[in-house]
């Protein structure tokens, strides 16, 4: 692979994910509040809801890599937060909850068998989860939140801005997990935002659809490009506002993952986007 097939702005045609279809270890929390797992997920349900997620994707021609479970870690299904795959290849990130320590290098290993190269890692006391990154062209977008803290914004910053990115922080307000729960890219000028969540001038360049702050996930979608767009079905208002907008959801129910707090850009790890 060169850098051009890496990943360099949210907004672009989804091309290659990593997913990791659960089997077991999502159904195995001994304690759900280490994990933030706010429910246990209905097996036969999630299996079912997570290909159809796939099968949609696959249907838009996107490439889907399946990475195996990791044992012992039920949110290894969530695969954005191990990894952020930029132009040159993929920085090794550093897990902001104890409980998912060890998924960082689970993907590491999983990428560099694809020889995806590394070109940076993020180093104690750094925490940084990939849902608090968001690339937008020249642009990236990280959160700081309960999971990516100051340190951690700074050096993925630093890496980012090797590269070309200018950085724009914003700490992250409750009820969001991390900033793709409130904000998300879905075309190469446009963004998808909660009302009232980040200041007038972050969005400068951008076109911006605002939506109501319903919960930790309003913002959060799966762009596939051409204004086409996975969202999870009880996202309604935000449905709406974005086939007015003129784009083209595809709904999809992820109920047995939002018990897992996770949303649907949470269950795919982009690793290729272009036009």
């Amino acid at each position: 692979m060169n850098q051009e097939v890496f990943l360099s702005h949210e907004g672009k045609s989804l091309k290659k994910v990593v997913v990791c279809s659960p089997k077991e270890e999502y159904f195995v929390v001994v304690d759900r509040k280490a994990h933030n797992i706010t429910e246990l997920a209905d097996k036969d349900l999630a299996i079912l809801q997570h290909t159809h997620l796939v099968e949609t994707m696959k249907d838009f021609g996107t490439d889907v890599l399946i990475i195996n479970e990791l044992p012992d870690h039920p949110n290894s299904v969530f695969t954005q937060d191990t990894s952020v795959a930029s132009p040159e290849g993929y920085i090794k990130l550093r897990m902001g909850i104890k409980t998912r320590e060890d998924e960082e290098s689970w993907m590491s290993d999983f990428l560099d068998s694809k020889d995806v190269p590394c070109v940076g890692i993020i180093e104690k006391p750094a925490t940084v989860e990939g849902g608090d990154v968001i690339l937008a062209g020249n642009i990236a977008f990280v959160g700081i939140s309960t999971r990516t803290n100051r340190e951690g914004a700074q050096q993925i910053g630093n890496l980012l801005n090797r590269q070309g990115f200018a950085i724009r922080t914003h700490k992250v307000p409750s009820p969001f997990l991390h900033i793709g729960g409130a904000m998300s890219v879905i075309d190469v000028d446009t963004v998808l935002s909660v009302e009232r969540v980040f200041p007038d001038n972050f969005f400068q360049g951008f076109k911006v659809i605002s939506v109501p702050n319903d919960g930790f996930i309003s913002g959060n979608v799966i762009t596939l490009g051409n204004r086409e767009l996975i969202v999870n079905m009880e996202n309604k208002v935000a449905i709406a506002k974005l086939n007015q907008a003129g784009f083209t959801t595809h709904k999809v129910d992820l109920s047995e993952f939002t018990k897992g707090t996770g949303g649907p850009s949470c269950l795919i790890m982009p690793l290729v986007r272009s036009i």
